[in-house]
C-alpha cells in the first residue's frame, strides 16, 4: 500500500521539488495550498503533462496555516504517515517590514500543524517534518572552525529568524511532551530555477540575463559583502524525506560546507554571460536590513554520517544551472516583446 504524505507549502520551490520526489516513490501526496485570485501552481504543473499521468497521485486542498479547525479536519481525513511543514512567511527583508504577519504565521502556523498532527497521533504514526533555518544562528558560530552545526547557539537577527526559532523549539517541545516523531532540518541557504524571483540569487540570475538582452538596465542590491552556504534545493528535499526515515527523530543541519558572498553570485553569474557585475549592480540602501546575520557557514557532518547526505552539485555548477534557465526565460521574453511590437 502506497505511503500518504501531507506538503505544506506544497507551491513554494521546496514544495514542489518535494512532491516531485515523493511522487516518484510511489507516496500518494496531498498539498496545502493558499486561495488566490491568480493560479499559484505553476511549480507544480509539469506533473501533469508527463506520461502516465493517471499513475501519478497529486492531490491539493486549499486551506491556510491559521485555520486550525479545517487543517484538524484535513489531517484527520487523509490521514497521513508523513507531514512537511514547508509554509511560512520565508522573506527576511519582509519581515522586517511585515514583523506582526510573519510572526502570526511562522509560529501559530506551526503550532497548529503540530496540534492536528498531536489530534491524529492518537490514531496512527505520524512523522513530522519542520523546516527550520540557518537564520536562528544569526552570526554565531563555532570559534574553531567557523561553521555552524547542531551545538551552535542560536541567535537570530530578524523577525523571520526569531519566528522560525520558535517552530524549531516547539516542534522538539511537543516530541518531548507528547511522544511526537516531530524533527527538525535546519537547512542553509538553497536555490534553484524554481526560486522566487525576490530572493537575491534568483534576482541575481534573473537580471544578469535580462541584462544581457537589454530587456534591463541595472540590478539594485543590498549589502553585497554577505556570505551565504548556497545549495541546490532538489538536494535539500532529498534530505528532509531521509531525515524522517530515521529510526528516531532528531535535529539535522543541511549545508554544503561552503560558503561565498553576494558579491561573488553576481561575479560569476555576470561572468557567465561575459558581462562584469560592476557595470550593472548598484548599491542600494532600501534593501539593507536594519540587522545582518553576515556568515553563514553549516557544517553538515551528523547529516552526512547519520543520512547519508552529501551535497553533489558545487556552488559554480548551481549559478551556471540557474543562468541557462533564466537565459532561456529571458530569451521568450524578448520574442514575446519583439512579435508584440511588429503587430
Amino acid at each position: 500500500m502506497s505511503k500518504i504524505c501531507f506538503v505544506l507549502g506544497a507551491t513554494g520551490m521546496d514544495g514542489s521539488y518535494l512532491c516531485e520526489q515523493l511522487l516518484e516513490k510511489g507516496y500518494i501526496v496531498h498539498g496545502l495550498i493558499r486561495r488566490s485570485s491568480s493560479f499559484n501552481t505553476g511549480r507544480l504543473e509539469h506533473i501533469y503533462q508527463e506520461p502516465h499521468v493517471e499513475d501519478r497521485k497529486l492531490i491539493l486542498h486549499y486551506g491556510d496555516l491559521l485555520d486550525f479547525p479545517s487543517l484538524n479536519q484535513l489531517l484527520l481525513k487523509i490521514k497521513p504517515d508523513e507531514v512537511y511543514n514547508l509554509a511560512a512567511q520565508s522573506h527576511v527583508q519582509v519581515s522586517f517590514l511585515n514583523p506582526t504577519y510573519t510572526i502570526t504565521v511562522n509560529t501559530v502556523g506551526v503550532i497548529n500543524v503540530l496540534e492536528a498532527v498531536k489530534n491524529l497521533s492518537t490514531e496512527k504514526l505520524v512523522k513530522y517534518y519542520q523546516a527550520s533555518s540557518s537564520e536562528m544562528f544569526g552570526n554565531e558560530c563555532s570559534k574553531k572552525t567557523g561553521m555552524q552545526s547542531e551545538s551552535t547557539p542560536f541567535h537570530p537577527r530578524s523577525p523571520y529568524g526569531c519566528s522560525k526559532l520558535f517552530g524549531h523549539y516547539q516542534t522538539i517541545n511537543y516530541r518531548e511532551a507528547y511522544g511526537l516523531f516531530a524533527c527538525c532540518g535546519i537547512l542553509f541557504n538553497h536555490t534553484g530555477s524554481r526560486r522566487g524571483e525576490t530572493f537575491v540569487s534568483r534576482k541575481i540570475t534573473r537580471a544578469a540575463t535580462r541584462i544581457k538582452l537589454g530587456l534591463q538596465d541595472k540590478l539594485y542590491l543590498g549589502n553585497l559583502g554577505a556570505y551565504r552556504d548556497w545549495g541546490y534545493a532538489p538536494e535539500f528535499t532529498q534530505a528532509m524525506q531521509l531525515i524522517l526515515q530515521q529510526p528516531s527523530p532528531e535535529e539535522f543541519v543541511i549545508a554544503t560546507g561552503d560558503t561565498h558572498s553576494i558579491q561573488e553570485f553576481c561575479e560569476k553569474a555576470f561572468g557567465l554571460l561575459e558581462l562584469d557585475y560592476k557595470d550593472f549592480v548598484v548599491k542600494d540602501k532600501t534593501y539593507l536590513r536594519p540587522a545582518e546575520v553576515d556568515y553563514l557557514y553549516g557544517d553538515a557532518t551528523k547529516a552526512k554520517k547519520k543520512l547519508g547526505w552529501i551535497p553533489k552539485t558545487s556552488f559554480d555548477e548551481l549559478v551556471e544551472l540557474m543562468i541557462t534557465s533564466d537565459l532561456e526565460l529571458a530569451e521568450k521574453e524578448l520574442l514575446w516583446r519583439t512579435s508584440g511590437k511588429t503587430k
